[in-house]
């Protein structure tokens, strides 16, 4: 933002692990935000996540490409409606092998391009607590995009939940991109800040799309 006493940059967060402020516009975001719209309907919509445990996560998820659940992965919603999970877009993994050579630098030849798209939905009081990446088979970097509201995201180590971290502030159109050493470090959200999205989304809430690459060599069976 333009009125800023520090204007944002480049960061590096953490070996291999980069926030770039700002990286999609108002209508890379507005586009992005329509996909969106269109993917959370049902068949196969926007669900609420159920742990092994019996409790919930507070943040609602729809999935493209791989359908996540805790945790595994499947080709169809196995904790939802059954249905087939959405296709992953050839657009989604353009975008996101551009978002990965801003943020680290041209990538080896043959790199993987992403296939699985995680959409989380935060309300004013969602949370995520501190986890890992660790259901894929590949060790590509992961793509973190957010439109809407502000949040904290903390990004932590690879050794355990708690410190040392850091709480990075993402705002609507921010990617964060990490990789390399930083590929398999806890991150978390604690905190969302209600009405800080740009009021031309038209968006009450969060949306953080991540990509990944999944990693298999064939479609993966649900565990049961």
């Amino acid at each position: 933002m333009e009125s800023e006493l520090f204007p944002r940059g480049r960061t590096e967060v953490a070996p291999g692990a980069v926030h770039l402020p700002d990286w999609l516009d108002l209508a890379g975001q507005l586009g992005l935000l329509t996909a969106c719209r269109e993917w959370a309907r049902p068949p196969a919509g926007l669900r609420t996540v159920r742990t092994p445990g019996g409790g919930t996560m507070t943040s609602r998820q729809v999935c493209l490409g791989l359908h996540w659940y805790p945790y595994g992965y499947a080709t169809t919603v196995v904790d939802g409606d059954g249905s087939p999970v959405k296709p992953f877009p050839p657009w989604l993994a353009d975008l996101g092998r551009r978002a990965v050579e801003d943020a680290l630098g041209p990538q080896p030849a043959g790199s993987e391009a992403h296939d699985i798209a995680l959409i989380n939905f935060y309300d004013a009081d969602a949370r995520m607590g501190m986890h890992r990446d660790s259901d894929e088979r590949s060790d590509a970097p992961v793509v973190s995009l957010s439109l809407g509201d502000t949040c904290v995201f903390r990004f932590g180590n690879t050794e355990s939940r708690t410190r040392p971290y850091t709480d990075v502030e993402l705002r609507s159109g921010d990617l964060f991109v990490f990789g390399g050493p930083s590929r398999s470090a806890y991150h978390g959200v604690p905190r969302v800040h209600a009405g800080t999205g740009p009021s031309e989304l038209g968006l009450t809430g969060r949306l953080n799309v991540t990509l990944r690459v999944g990693g298999f060599q064939d479609p993966p069976v649900a565990r049961t």
